[in-house]
């Protein structure tokens, strides 16, 4: 159960069966500014305004030809694509079902497994030119842990970028605190013009992931 104050922000009664923690979370959820906007202008998620904000400062999106969005559901990101670039091609991946988005391909299933790279690449018809990836691991709750096995899904996304974009093109995914490890920093480096990291600012405070932005793909050749 929810009430509101008095100066408008939503408490949460603790009810049977919710702990402190589900509470405390709740009630940052239902107070979440950018939660709010999101259910005004459509959004499906929040993280659309991570992506609206890492493109104003980096303009990887409204150019954009050929977009492959690793780790999609619920689609926030796949919906901003759409709307800043409403002229490209647009394919996405989660194992999570994902609710059709117009003109855009949805695959459910495992980015990690064999098939996946040529089943993105084969329905986009052509090289990508921006390959984002928000995945991230469930958690086990062993910081050690959680953390290498989000960043082994995002080296497998490095090394599809590498594989696939066209020479130009940007590779965007979400990392954690201590943010690239050296090896995929190394790989990033050497394929890219530029390697940066950003905290969008719908970013929560709190949390401790960060972005890493590579453009200007150098090619094949690298």
């Amino acid at each position: 159960m929810t009430r509101g104050t008095g100066a408008g922000r939503v408490r949460v009664k603790t009810a049977k069966g919710r702990t402190a923690q589900s509470v405390r979370w709740l009630e940052r959820h239902l107070n979440d500014p950018y939660v709010r906007l999101a259910k005004q202008q459509g959004w499906r998620s929040r993280a659309a305004f991570k992506l609206i904000e890492l493109d104003e400062k980096f303009a990887l999106v409204r150019k954009a030809r050929h977009v492959v969005d690793l780790g999609a559901a619920p689609g926030g990101w796949t919906q901003v694509v759409r709307k800043l670039a409403p002229k490209a091609q647009i394919v996405g991946i989660d194992l999570l079902p994902v609710d059709p988005i117009e003109g855009v391909t949805l695959f459910q299933m495992d980015f990690m497994d064999d098939d996946a790279p040529a089943k993105l690449t084969d329905a986009l018809g052509g090289a990508p030119d921006l390959i984002l990836s928000d995945m991230a691991a469930n958690t086990v709750g062993h910081a050690q842990t959680d953390h290498l096995r989000t960043m082994g899904l995002v080296e497998a996304a490095a090394w599809f970028a590498v594989e696939t974009l066209e020479t130009g093109g940007a590779f965007v995914a979400k990392v954690f605190a201590g943010g690239t490890d050296k090896d995929l920093l190394v790989l990033l480096k050497k394929n890219f013009t530029t390697v940066k990291h950003a905290k969008p600012p719908a970013s929560r405070k709190g949390s401790s992931e960060w972005y890493v932005v590579a453009q200007g793909f150098k090619g094949r050749s690298a």
